[in-house]
This record gives C-alpha cells, sequence and structure tokens, in this order.
C-alpha cells in the first residue's frame, strides 16, 4: 500500500506562474515607470515624447486607468495632467488627528481673569478693571473655546451681556469649585502680586451661584452663541410682492411728471427768449437794389463836378 507521501506525490500540483509579460503592453509598463517616478503630475504630451514610435497615448493611458481603478491606487486625471491617488474610499487611512495647542494672548488671560474673580461682568465693566479698551475678538476667543458664557442682561441702559465662567473653565484648570481660585494671600506667595499693594485692595470672591442676580435679566430666545459672535446684521423688513410694485409704479409715475414739467419749463423759456442768430431777409430779385441806385448817382455827381 502505498503511503500517504507518495499519493500526495502522484497528484498533479497547480502551478501558479506569473503573468506572462509579453501578454501585457510594453508601453503600460513604461507609463507606470514615468508615472511612479514623477513627484508632480504629467502631461499627456509629455508622456507621448517619452513613448516608442506608434503608440497611441490616449488608449495606453485608458487601458492603465482601468487597470488601477479596482486597486488602492489609482490614475486620476487632475488638471489635464496624470498622476497616481490614493483610492478615494481609502483617504481615511492617511487621516491624522493632532491636537494642537495654542496659547492666549495677555489680554484674553487678563479678561478670563476678570470674568473669573467679579462674575457676573459687563464688557465695559471688565474695561473699567482693565483701564483699557477690549476687542471684540478677545471675548470671541473665551466664548468660542467655552471657558465663558453669557449669563443675562443687566438692568442698566442697552442692557449690556453679563459674563461669566463654565464648567469647561473648571475642567481645563483642575478647580472643583470657584471657590479654589487663589486668594490675595496666595498670590502674593507665588509672586502674582506685588507685596506694596495699595490701601484697600482686595480680590473678590468668586461665586458658583448660577442664578441670576437681581440686577440682571434672562437672555432672550434670539440670544445664541451663533449670534453673539457673528457681526449684529439688521433685519430687512419684508414686503408683499403687491406692495413692492405699488411703490414701484409710484416712483415711476411721479419721475415721469417731474420730466414733463422740467420739460414744460424749458419750452416756455426757449419761446420767450429772442431768436439772436436770425437770418437777414434778403432783398428780392424783382425789385431794384437802392443802395446801388444811391452809389451810381453819387459817382455821377462827383463826375460833373
Amino acid at each position: 500500500m502505498a503511503s500517504l507521501a507518495e499519493v500526495r506525490r502522484e497528484e498533479p500540483e497547480e502551478e501558479v506562474s506569473p503573468m506572462d509579460p509579453v501578454a501585457r503592453p510594453e508601453e503600460l509598463r513604461l507609463l507606470e515607470a514615468l508615472l511612479f517616478a514623477s513627484a508632480e503630475p504629467i502631461d499627456q504630451a509629455t508622456l507621448a515624447k517619452r513613448m516608442p514610435d506608434g503608440v497611441d497615448i490616449k488608449q495606453a493611458l485608458a487601458q492603465l486607468q482601468a487597470e488601477y481603478a479596482p486597486r488602492g491606487v489609482n490614475l486620476v486625471r487632475v488638471a489635464n495632467k496624470w498622476t497616481f491617488r490614493t483610492a478615494g474610499d481609502l483617504s481615511w487611512l492617511m487621516t491624522r488627528e493632532s491636537t494642537e495647542t495654542r496659547k492666549l494672548s495677555r489680554a484674553a488671560i487678563e479678561v478670563l481673569a476678570i470674568v473669573a474673580y467679579h462674575q457676573p461682568v459687563t464688557r465695559a465693566e471688565i474695561e473699567e478693571i482693565r483701564g483699557v479698551v477690549t476687542s471684540k475678538g478677545t471675548i470671541d476667543v473665551l466664548l468660542e473655546t467655552g471657558w465663558i458664557r453669557p449669563r443675562g442682561r443687566r438692568k442698566t441702559p442697552g442692557r449690556p451681556l453679563t459674563f461669566g465662567t463654565t464648567d469647561g473653565f473648571l475642567s481645563q484648570f483642575s478647580l472643583e469649585a470657584l471657590g479654589d481660585l487663589p486668594g490675595l494671600e496666595e498670590l502674593k506667595g507665588t509672586g502674582l502680586l506685588d507685596s506694596r499693594l495699595p490701601t484697600g485692595f482686595s480680590v473678590p470672591s468668586p461665586s458658583d451661584d448660577a442664578a441670576l442676580r437681581e440686577d440682571e435679566e434672562p437672555l432672550e430666545p434670539g440670544d445664541t452663541l451663533e449670534l453673539l459672535l457673528a457681526p449684529a446684521v439688521e433685519p430687512e423688513a419684508e414686503e408683499e410682492p403687491q406692495a413692492e410694485s405699488e411703490a414701484a409704479a409710484e416712483l415711476e409715475t411721479s419721475a415721469e411728471a417731474e420730466i414733463e414739467a422740467e420739460a414744460e419749463v424749458v419750452a416756455e423759456m426757449e419761446t420767450d427768449e429772442p431768436d439772436a442768430a436770425e437770418p437777414a431777409e434778403e432783398p428780392d430779385a424783382d425789385e431794384p437794389d437802392e443802395r446801388a441806385d444811391e452809389a451810381g448817382d453819387h459817382d455821377g455827381a462827383e463826375k460833373g463836378e
């Protein structure tokens, strides 16, 4: 009885032969080499110059594009030039997420500190404490980071917004509550405050109370963060199509009336003015010229004398 190994030897083995290079046109290999080696897309005319004589470059590119269509790298045409690109459905493999740390400006840090210690505080009060004008961009940066938020509106003329900190502010600075912010003595000990402070200087005690104060009003439904960050745009008054057509008709009528009145005034002025350039009447051809007769008589009298 033949062994299992011998039986396996007797069975014909399926040989996997590589693709016959003769079956694939040579111009496709040349195009592959040129396109892979090029750092930038290549136009069709440049590729045609590198190909052997008699090669249909359009057909060769179309065939090569069809071969690479199901692969991870595709032959694409960009701005009338050809290049290899990663397949569109695999672009997620090339995506890399990174966190970019940005430092706040000194103005933003000052505004954030004032909001944290003096909340609820308005923009005018922030400027009064800092002693300089606070740009809208500084507050916008803090609103976008989610460290401050609009609390309400102050019950004063103009109803300015009041700002306060958020839970994101506490999470960013690892604080359980606003009461954990350093006080006057702690700031002096860390060297953040000068030991020679003016008389009566104090650091307020911030509060986590989210309830509105007596001098605050709740925000209106339209006071969303998107509207607060975007510049204020006055809403345009919507008019009905009929009203617009009537207004346009009235304007056209009034314009026509003005034009007609001006035309009448100009016509009256032209009628009243005398014709300065009116041509002189020519003498009738049948009547004798009196001037010519007088000139002839005068010449005759002089000859007689």
